[in-house]
């Protein structure tokens, strides 16, 4: 995950070691040694401050993330409104569909899921709230990040950046990326093609504030038989209803 430098150093190293842990199942003190680059001492330190603070958990020779995090962030989604503004038509969208329903928001240098509604089907999509997910691969991901200037862009994913390949139609060519955001501003939604997970489709759309900027995006996920394409149209069509009403709440 690409880092974020700020004022503050020491602020920056914990972040560092709490996105590297939010990727794996734990890791050894080596493993953080080796990701994040700091000096040994000053990572032995770090680690063991955070383990007192409880926002890790040590146990043997590797180191996850504490439950000190979860408190917090319960505490910091009872405090988001939108969540809560949100919950009723991710409902109404779910009980119509029978699709699993999320909304997400950019959490720094990736999108995070912040609410859930769970499908009725037997057929379970495996998400939580607050699972991070992939820029270029998931329609919420490239929902959110379709309305960035160039600059803000380039910030998230680099020209040069090699994108990850998790299945055969997953794109991994900044440039036709690019031209996927301009279809997606172009038509106001986006769709995961098995793009992030061999057998999953998604459709998302954006959510905007007042002044026209992008807070969040939701999507309706299922397996392809779910979301077939001769589907794909009307169900855009319900999720960009359901955006234009969550706009207008959060006015």
């Amino acid at each position: 995950m690409k880092k974020l430098p700020t004022s503050i150093p020491a602020l920056d190293k914990v972040m560092c070691v709490f996105d590297y842990l939010s990727e794996n199942d734990g890791a050894t003190f080596t493993q953080i040694l080796q990701y994040s680059g700091f000096a040994k001492s000053s990572t032995s330190s770090l680690l063991t401050s955070m383990v007192a603070h409880g926002l890790l958990r040590q146990d043997k020779n590797k180191y996850y993330l504490g439950l000190r995090l979860y408190e917090l962030g319960n505490k910091a989604a009872e405090q988001y409104d939108i969540k809560k503004i949100a919950l009723p038509i991710l409902k109404e969208i779910r009980d119509f569909t029978g699709l699993t329903c999320h909304m997400g928001v950019l959490e720094g240098v990736a999108p995070i899921y912040l609410l859930k509604v769970d499908s009725p089907q037997p057929i379970v999509i495996r998400s939580w709230e607050g699972k991070r997910l992939s820029l270029h691969s998931s329609g919420l991901g490239k929902v959110l990040i379709a309305w960035l200037n160039d600059a803000e862009l380039e910030e998230l994913l680099p020209g040069d950046q090699i994108l990850q390949k998790f299945t055969a139609t997953t794109i991994t060519d900044i440039t036709i990326l690019k031209k996927e955001l301009a279809e997606i501003r172009r038509r106001g939604w986006g769709y995961d093609n098995e793009e992030d997970s061999l057998g999953v489709r998604c459709v998302a759309v954006p959510v905007f504030n007042s002044q026209g900027q992008v807070v969040a995006a939701l999507s309706i996920s299922g397996v392809a038989f779910q979301i077939p394409e001769e589907k794909r149209e009307t169900l855009a069509s319900l999720m960009m209803d359901a955006s234009r009403r969550l706009t207008e709440l959060l006015r």
